[in-house]
């Protein structure tokens, strides 16, 4: 296993297609394909398959692909460190759910470490792209919740793609809406006031499961529901057609606006926000003031 070998895997998984790959690292597609198959023999897996729509990355070769991304940067950072003498920047990401309190947490981070000398992501993505982008080392952590009825599921898939959960506060059920929805002056709504407003979800993509939808109580039969792809969007429906979610209750004015509420929902259900992190792998010191960031934002909703 070599590191041209490894460098080769990251560029067809990034081309989805050996030709367009084999270009762009200036060798022959056939020396391309000889040196992939090498690769896949000696590590006894099969990396990548051939489909009508291009070449597709296997399970196997997605957690190999994590290792070698890793491997590939800690080599970039030592070569630009030793050889060119460059100073590299730190690097920070992160993977979050739509929670606005991440977001929020995430500048708060940033404002006091400064861009001179870190380059930082923040994606705010679907359920499965979370773990994903924390198993092929995208993102340091990735925020996310679980309950009762997803915790078996998740905890699962987690434990398999080489990572773990971490508890960080639990959350009551609140309902997300506009402050001129005709239910905001309620103190507690019930699900019975919600059914002639339209439920807003946040859509998961070919993962559409109930288990990694991002608002609790998934199961339950929504006489009306929409379907969004953005944080944005879904702050337009909730004015526009008085849809609402269902939340954590920590919600960020600085960012949504003051236009929004969040009302406790009758139930006892219970979110436990946490993160996923790789593994036996200690957390970074900006990961570890992220972390501290989140909980000031949950302190501030009590």
């Amino acid at each position: 296993m070599t590191l041209h070998q490894l460098k080769y895997v990251i560029e067809v998984a990034n081309s989805g297609s050996m030709n367009e790959a084999a270009k762009k690292l200036f060798i022959t597609q056939p020396s391309l394909s000889g040196s992939i198959r090498e690769l896949e023999e000696e590590a006894g897996i099969q990396l990548f398959t051939r489909t009508s729509r291009g070449i597709q990355i296997t399970p196997e070769g997605s957690e190999f692909l994590g290792y070698a991304r890793q491997v590939m940067e800690q080599y970039e950072l030592m070569e630009d460190r030793y050889i060119y003498k460059r100073e590299q920047k730190k690097k920070f990401g992160v993977s979050m759910q739509h929670y606005s309190f991440a977001v929020k947490a995430f500048i708060e981070m940033v404002q006091q470490f400064g861009m001179d000398e870190y380059e930082f992501a923040v994606r705010e993505t679907r359920t499965g792209e979370v773990i994903k982008d924390v198993r092929e080392f995208r993102s340091e952590l990735g925020i996310l919740y679980m309950n009762d009825f997803n915790r078996k599921v998740l905890t699962k898939l987690i434990s398999e793609d080489g990572l773990e959960f971490t508890p960080l506060f639990p959350c009551r059920t609140y309902v997300y809406l506009w402050k001129g929805h005709p239910l905001a002056s309620e103190p507690v709504i019930r699900l019975e006031q919600l059914k002639d407003y339209p439920c807003l979800s946040f859509e998961q993509g070919d993962v559409n499961s109930f288990y990694f939808a991002e608002e609790v109580l998934s199961t339950y039969e929504y006489p009306r529901m929409i379907k969004a792809n953005d944080r944005a969007t879904m702050l337009n429906l909730m004015i526009g057609l008085n849809g609402y979610t269902l939340c954590s209750g920590i919600i960020s004015e600085e960012l949504n606006g003051n236009e929004y509420l969040a009302i406790p929902l009758d139930s006892d259900e219970i979110m436990m926000i946490g993160y996923v992190s790789r593994k036996g792998m200690a957390v970074s010191p900006l990961g570890k003031k992220y972390l501290e960031e989140l909980k000031k934002c949950y302190r501030k909703n009590l």
